[in-house]
């Protein structure tokens, strides 16, 4: 009974999730973004700036990079979308030329019609980035009520609290929290400009096309773990294998490269930089991303993993839900930590 009391629960919440996704996305996009812009507001409002001012500083800043970022991406798509007929084109040659010892029927390969539906919908997708602007005013309203409330928060807590005790703990937790949610997001936020910023250097240098588009890519898809990745692989070496063929040395080179800059930053940088205990479990990462994916689309996928990560790391800052963060995790901090114990000599 308390399992279908659950599920109930569950499918209802994710019906008002889908059905008010218009109120709910911009204000999971705007508390996520309180995590990077808090600190900044709280920094200038300690130096004795009027808390409106430094959110007015904040937003404009906030708006002109949305702004700048949108003017580019519009940019990089369009001129993309215009040479997809081309590169189409001479992919389905190779195709033909591939399976050309292949009993395939005849309308086979005028039946594939992939190139004019992605063109479609980059063309769409480009023509919808000042509506994205303009829905970006709703993320705004919420982030500047939540600005202009932050660097009061810490004297709500010690109000609402009865003894002092009480709300020191409260508030050592809460910063505690914050903290690492802020440091989790920004530090992401940088480990994908940098995996950005060698898929750009690797596919400029081998002279693969729109070089600065894949970069992009990367760095907006490296937020989602694992399948990120692979997925902003896959464009640059088909473009690639389409760009010089029937060489397909550059091809190759390319996939290398990528598959090398993933694995030194997925396996090495970011373990060190970010450390184990925010990996979350494969398992975790994908139900993540199926749910919020198919409740809000492609920005639930965008955001789901950074949602996950939260609820990790809310629940490790509280002892009874502890346990819900350990069987988050990867496992692979845990690990270590019995390995390192010695073992107790054989009787």
């Amino acid at each position: 009974m308390i399992g279908l009391v659950g599920v109930i629960a569950l499918v209802a919440v994710g019906f008002v999730l889908r059905f008010a996704q218009s109120v709910f996305i911009p204000l999971i996009i705007a508390w996520l973004l309180s995590y990077v812009f808090g600190p900044i507001v709280r920094y200038l409002a300690r130096r004795r700036i009027p808390a409106g001012v430094a959110v007015v500083f904040v937003m404009g800043i906030f708006f002109g990079l949305c702004f700048l970022g949108a003017l580019f991406l519009n940019t990089r798509i369009t001129t993309f979308a215009a040479a997809i007929p081309k590169y189409y084109a001479r992919l389905m040659e190779i195709g033909k030329t591939l399976t050309a010892n292949i009993d395939l029927p005849p309308a086979f390969w005028s039946s594939i019609d992939w190139g004019f539906t992605i063109r479609g919908y980059l063309l769409n997708l480009s023509s919808s980035f000042f509506t994205i602007i303009s829905k970006l005013v709703m993320v705004i309203v919420f982030l500047v009520f939540m600005l202009l409330g932050s660097p009061y928060f810490e004297y709500k807590i010690r109000k609402a609290f009865v003894t002092p005790h009480g709300a020191e703990r409260a508030r050592k937790i809460l910063n505690t929290i914050s903290t690492q949610i802020g440091s989790y997001l920004s530090t992401l936020a940088m480990i994908s400009a940098v995996t950005g910023f060698f898929v750009w250097l690797a596919l400029e240098y081998l002279g693969v096309d729109f070089a600065v588009t894949w970069g992009v890519l990367a760095f907006l898809l490296n937020f989602v773990p694992t399948i990120g990745s692979i997925v902003a692989s896959i464009p640059p070496i088909l473009v690639a294998l389409v760009q010089f063929y029937p060489g397909v040395y550059i091809a190759l080179l390319t996939a290398l490269s990528l598959l090398t800059i993933q694995m030194t930053i997925g396996n090495f940088i970011t373990p060190k930089v970010m450390g184990d205990r925010l990996n979350l479990s494969p398992v975790v990462v994908l139900i993540s991303l199926l749910f919020w994916g198919l409740i809000w689309g492609v920005v639930g996928a965008l955001i789901s993993v950074l949602i996950a990560a939260i609820i990790k790391i809310v629940c490790e800052n509280f002892p009874a839900l502890n346990v819900i963060s350990v069987m988050m995790g990867s496992g692979k901090s845990y690990q270590k930590d019995f390995e390192e114990k010695p073992q107790p000599p054989a009787a």
